[in-house]
């Protein structure tokens, strides 16, 4: 015998799906994040890891800005003040930090000074790939390669902006 409402849809339940699916990318996003090493590391050529690579790109009206090496535009948090990492937690899942896995080192790729590039520790642990002193992140809501959706936006206790090769940050209408 078959029951009641069988075969039928449940309300809510696409949207249910919806919800914990993106509550066990969060949780993985965070799992990831955890361990490393405080060490700094800028080279280590044979130690297996790909260069973490910060790529100029123009990104049409918005000018030339840094992306990772996947597209992902990169962007500085303003309460940061060049000194430090400020955005943890739930802000750090928000915006993932551009992570230096121990025993890897970061590269300039094209358009983008190598004397700018550094890292700082990550109070999660580990290290972030910083330029001129800011530390980078990425932007959930930037799901494609080029997307530029966290620009000049207040989140997460801050405002936020792409950064531009001159190591200066893209406030709203100054293109540098």
């Amino acid at each position: 015998m078959r029951s009641p409402g069988a075969g039928r849809a449940v309300p809510g339940a696409a949207a249910t799906r919806g919800r914990l699916a993106v509550t066990a990318a969060a949780v993985a996003v965070l799992a990831s994040g955890c361990g490393g090493s405080s060490t700094p590391s800028t080279s280590a050529a044979g130690s297996g890891h790909s260069p973490v690579t910060v790529i100029a790109r123009s990104l049409g009206h918005l000018g030339t800005v840094l992306v990772n090496a996947q597209g992902q535009a990169l962007y500085m948090f303003a309460p940061d003040s060049r000194q430090h990492i400020t955005c943890t937690g739930v802000c750090a899942v928000t915006w993932p930090p551009l992570r230096l896995p121990a025993g890897a080192r970061f590269a300039a790729g094209r358009g983008v000074s190598a004397a700018l590039l550094g890292s700082d520790p990550d109070p999660a642990g580990g290290r972030v790939v910083t330029y001129d002193g800011w530390p980078l992140y990425t932007y959930v809501g930037d799901v494609q390669p080029g997307q530029t959706t966290g620009q000049a936006i207040n989140l997460n206790g801050g405002d936020w902006y792409l950064m531009q090769p001159s190591g200066k940050p893209l406030t709203a209408g100054s293109p540098a």
